[in-house]
């Protein structure tokens, strides 16, 4: 999976997305056919989820800690477990950043955030996020499908099946990674797992042009190339009456019925150079630092005009330099990825408010958990991983903005008050979607599996609008 975001031949991309039509490397998601009935009107239509992969620290964004000023360097009793273990006691890294208050809410946000800090009336932060593993594989498969091990559908996948792809045209499950490379575990984060495999996620490049060889081949006709999709769909078709219950053989005749339409509207939905100059400038595409993860902001706006369900944006590649994990040099880490990626942020929420998409889009952010509130090691100033307690947000499709829910300690180590689990933020999605998040299941071994577990969980009713 090396460099898979751009940098692999043709076979390892068909390989990793799952699927294509000649050397249009997609994953079908023609799902409409099984859309489900919305268990009340939803109040979202689409949900672009921005996975800050690495785990962002809380109490240097937006979980404000006035009273670690000055604390720096001290030795203090805290309860800690992270990648080097559990610890009962740590040296204190106070937050090296400043907070001012914004928005009529009076917001603390630090400077690491100064463009997002104008947007803090339209979003809910979330301060007692828990997660049940603090190391990254786990950590993020949970985030990502609700579960510890592989083998489940993700959240999008979930999102997928349960309304269908509203446009026939487009991928309805859409994943653009960062231009360093993928996370840790590779597809495991977008796979539909026991789903059929035409509800798993869509690839989009980072690098170059999002999607391959749009273009008809050489010398053929629309016409002439529709002919042959029909006759490999016929042979595709026929094994599969011969092999009751293969996905991987449907989703790839969908995929050739989706990449032939793609080869029509794609084009259009991806060409951002339609947009004004004043957008651009919005999402940060005149600035070198912002202008990769802005182009992926502004075309998952652009995907969500036109009914993609779902779309997951990553911040973070493979390699520790390259995300949000900050284990040795907080500051120079911290500074380069909300650099990146403020702006774009913030250019995404003010776009989607100023054309009326925001109130039927669902943006979430965060990243798989925070860190702690103490340095890793004997000197430095990074901080080791924190599941206990952590800050995620939400904004748009029906959230009230301009609030803050749930609450850490006065160290951020832990979360102390409203204390959430990833399947509460799970359960939220699904509810500003439409669906009961206890009722949408899925039946495979003789279970009717959820992505909320075969407990359940309620969504978080206190920011709901």
């Amino acid at each position: 999976m090396r460099d898979f975001c751009g940098q692999t031949n043709r076979r390892e991309f068909i390989s990793t997305v799952g699927g294509g039509f000649t050397s249009l490397a997609l994953t079908g998601m023609m799902a409409k056919a099984d859309q489900k009935q919305t268990n009340f009107a939803p109040k979202a239509k689409s949900v672009i989820f921005l996975f800050m992969y690495g785990g962002p620290s809380h109490i240097d964004t937006f979980d404000y800690k006035p009273g670690m000023k000055g604390m720096d360097g001290k030795t203090i009793k805290v309860k800690t477990f992270g990648r080097g273990g559990k610890k009962n006691e740590g040296r204190i890294v106070e937050p090296k950043w400043n907070f001012k208050q914004y928005g009529q809410c009076g917001k603390w946000v630090s400077d690491l955030f100064p463009n997002l800090a104008e947007c803090v009336d339209d979003i809910a932060f979330l301060h007692s996020l828990t997660a049940e593993s603090p190391i990254h594989g786990s950590a993020m498969l949970k985030m990502n499908s609700g579960s510890l091990v592989s083998g489940k559908p993700s959240l999008g996948s979930w999102v997928n099946y349960g309304l269908g792809n509203i446009n026939e045209n487009l991928p309805g499950y859409v994943v653009m990674l960062d231009k360093t490379g993928g996370p840790i575990s590779g597809a495991k984060n977008w796979s539909a797992g026991y789903m059929p495999a035409n509800y798993q996620g869509t690839v989009l490049r980072s690098k170059g042009d999002p999607i391959l060889d749009l273009k008809h081949a050489r010398g053929m006709g629309r016409d002439e190339q529709y002919r042959i999709i029909q006759s490999l769909n016929q042979l595709n078709a026929g094994h599969l009456s011969q092999r009751h219950g293969n996905s991987n053989l449907q989703a790839r005749i969908d995929s050739y019925e989706l990449a032939f339409k793609m080869q029509s509207t794609a084009p259009e939905a991806i060409n951002i150079e339609e947009e004004s100059e004043a957008t651009k400038k919005l999402y940060g595409l005149d600035q070198e630092r912002t202008a990769d993860f802005g182009k992926k902001c502004l075309l998952a706006r652009r995907l969500v005009e036109r009914g993609t369900p779902f779309i997951q944006l990553y911040s973070g590649g493979a390699h520790n330099d390259d995300n949000w994990d900050a284990h040795g040099d907080l500051e120079n880490n911290h500074n380069k990825h909300a650099g990146n990626t403020d702006k774009p942020i913030a250019g995404l929420l003010k776009d989607l408010k100023q054309r009326g998409l925001l109130d039927e889009t669902l943006v979430v952010w965060g990243g798989e958990f925070g860190r702690q509130p103490t340095a890793e090691y004997a000197k430095g100033t990074g901080r080791d991983h924190n599941s206990a307690g952590f800050t995620m947000w939400m904004a748009g499709g029906g959230i009230k903005g301009g609030m803050s829910y749930g609450e850490t300690d006065e160290l951020g180590s832990a979360a102390v008050e409203n204390t959430l689990e990833v399947k509460h933020l799970h359960a939220t999605i699904l509810h500003q979607l439409g669906f009961n998040p206890n009722e949408l299941f899925y039946h495979h071994a003789g279970l009717n599996e959820k992505l909320v577990g075969v407990e359940g969980a309620d969504p978080i009713k206190e920011i709901i609008a």
